[in-house]
């Protein structure tokens, strides 16, 4: 199911889950990001569209931390992080999938997922380990049924001790979202989620996308060639080209903008 045309809208009152403000990125001479600004309100799914060398994946870039800005910043819940690294944000709660699937081939689908939460440790170290203690053993229980729930939303029960690297394209993609989400994250980007997936598996993807959105106001950006994919399931889509943002607005909107159509919908 499609997220509905009246899906509505978080309050405007929210502070924004992702600020991109005036960001600007350089490679020596060439302008990949040109003072981009726009945010996502928590709870909304925003597509960020462009033709090739748009900018796109350089931005996802910045915004995860991968690449430090030649100017701007990233603001995530309203919190300056553009000093921050790729993991403290992603403890923050900034979350990434890539073009790529990249999983622990060696792991289970279930071991995937728990490396996304074991960065928040047990308490007493190794010697709690070597005495598997109760409260270690408690915390593990507990992170092993919130990843069951994770799996069981994502229809991955049965593959759980699978190994990840011998899945096919359509599954990996939906083990590295699920793992993506298993720790409830705040901002999730998504770079061309539907990359080698079939109608029947973009849009179980789409499906628990919404899910994920819906229940715990998760703001969504996505990177997507399918455009009819993402005027489905946006609330707003962001229209890069050139490194600039040329429109930002509601898939109606986006639609009927002249300059979007001449530069990338005709």
């Amino acid at each position: 199911m499609n997220l509905p045309a009246s899906a509505p809208e978080p309050p405007a009152e929210d502070p924004p889950a992702l600020t991109v403000d005036r960001i600007t990125l350089r490679y020596g001479g060439v302008i990949a990001n040109s003072d981009v600004s726009f945010t996502i309100a928590p709870g909304q799914t925003c597509g960020v569209i462009g033709p090739n060398g748009a900018g796109k994946t350089s931005l996802f870039d910045v915004v995860s931390g991968l690449r430090r800005p030649t100017s701007g910043r990233v603001l995530l819940m309203g919190e300056d992080v553009t000093s921050h690294s790729a993991v403290r944000r992603a403890r923050a709660g900034l979350r990434r999938t890539y073009q790529r699937h990249q999983l622990f081939g060696r792991l289970t689908v279930m071991e995937n997922l728990l490396a996304a939460v074991e960065w928040r440790g047990g308490g007493g170290g190794l010697l709690a380990d070597l005495v598997a203690s109760p409260t270690r053993r408690k915390l593990e229980r507990r992170r092993r049924e919130q990843a069951e729930e994770v799996l069981e939303m994502c229809s991955l029960t049965k593959l759980k001790d699978t190994y990840a690297g011998s899945l096919p394209v359509g599954l990996a993609r939906m083990v590295e979202l699920a793992r993506a989400v298993v720790d409830k994250p705040r901002v999730l980007l998504l770079d061309e989620p539907t990359s080698g997936l079939d109608e029947i598996e973009a849009h179980r993807l789409a499906e628990t996308v919404a899910k994920v959105s819906a229940s715990h106001g998760t703001a969504v950006a996505l990177v997507e060639h399918d455009i009819g994919f993402v005027m489905e399931r946006c609330h707003r889509i962001v229209v890069l080209n050139l490194g600039k943002v040329i429109a930002d607005g509601t898939p109606g909107e986006i639609r009927a903008d002249k300059e979007v159509r001449e530069a990338y919908l005709r």
